[in-house]
């Protein structure tokens, strides 16, 4: 293999995550000139807009706005349960290894890890883990299920793998919260409508610093009494944002001009682990979505990410043997082309 030099008047490609987009210039105008007021004392006209936006995109009755999906996703969770329960949740999903155990901390609730018979749970993995009755047993109060899923690779759950989901979970008399940081993804890559998909679901958290290259924020949807309640929440969790259309402009930017090209990162995606499958011995984990996973045959991830960064390509290091790269806004399809050889090199140099 010959070797490429390393990284120096080349630009540095960031693909360690889709939230690494920076606004662009018009995204930045919008913000400069969003109609805002106080969104604590009156309302802010641009975040109004903002969750009505949202709410008639998912279908649902409301929407509220909140700096981050982990915010969100805290407020979802306490408004759904009470302190003593427990709740059923993905093994390998954000709530259970990337929110600092807040449903513990917050909510005082116990979560139950569901590993998934596949690569992500599914209603019969749900169904299974579901405790028979005992006077001394634990009561549940929530199912929360991520779509995409992250941690497997931007995995999607299909509609009907949805639907499936919420039909135990409400047979078993369970509320539903959906993760969907990425959700515009998975409707994306099945063209199936986002209220289709936040119909499986009592409640439902999008974000729009993934894939839609705003610098912050989220939001949660669902009946009116459920974001009457999560309002109080926010609040007591001090997300009672004044100014915040500067915020939600990008937003509603972001879902006006950048939902229709998600497909751009999803073909990205699939070039560059195309580009990447097999070199040194590692597999890919082949993407539903803009996220590249790559298992490596030893572990030497942290190897492969100082040397791909040495050469001008940033990607993180998902375990000791587990690589991650994210396709975006920021990272389109002639970027990832001109850079793939990079990361090959960095890969097959570390595993040598």
């Amino acid at each position: 293999m010959t070797a490429l030099h390393d990284h120096s008047t080349r630009p540095l490609i960031d693909i360690r995550s889709d939230t690494v987009t920076k606004p662009t210039a018009a995204m930045r105008r919008a913000m400069a000139d969003a109609d805002v007021g106080d969104d604590v004392l009156d309302g802010d006209p641009t975040t109004r807009r903002l969750e009505s936006m949202v709410a008639e995109r998912l279908g649902k009755e409301q929407a509220l706005f909140f700096p981050t999906g982990t915010m969100a996703n805290q407020a979802a969770i306490w408004l759904h349960t009470r302190p003593g329960t427990e709740i059923f949740v993905d093994a390998e999903s954000h709530i259970v290894h990337w929110e600092m155990a807040g449903a513990s901390a917050l909510a005082g609730v116990q979560l139950y890890p569901v590993r998934g018979a596949t690569r992500v749970m599914r209603a019969t993995d749900l169904a299974a883990a579901f405790r028979p009755f005992s006077a001394q047993g634990m009561d549940a109060s929530l199912v929360c299920y991520e779509n995409t899923h992250n941690g497997a690779g931007g995995v999607v759950s299909s509609l009907e793998t949805s639907r499936a989901m919420c039909d135990v979970s409400r047979a078993a008399g369970l509320p539903v919260h959906l993760d969907g940081a990425r959700l515009w993804n998975a409707a994306a890559a099945t063209a199936t409508a986002l209220a289709d998909f936040a119909s499986c679901a009592d409640t439902v958290m999008v974000s729009f610093s993934k894939g839609l290259g705003a610098p912050v924020g989220a939001a949660l949807v669902g009946s009116a009494e459920h974001i009457a309640r999560a309002y109080k929440i926010r609040k007591r969790l001090g997300g009672g944002m004044r100014q915040s259309g500067v915020l939600a402009a990008a937003a509603i930017y972001g879902l006006e001009h950048h939902l229709v090209r998600l497909a751009d990162d999803h073909e990205a995606a699939r070039y560059l682990a195309k580009a990447i499958d097999g070199v040194g011995g590692a597999t890919v984990v082949q993407p539903d979505t803009n996220i590249v996973m790559l298992d490596l045959p030893s572990p030497c991830a942290d190897a492969i990410v100082a040397r791909a960064h040495a050469l001008g390509v940033r990607v993180s290091a998902w375990t000791p043997s587990r690589i991650r790269a994210v396709t975006h806004l920021d990272a389109p399809m002639e970027l990832i082309v001109a850079t793939a050889p990079f990361l090959v090199q960095a890969i097959a140099e570390s595993l040598s």
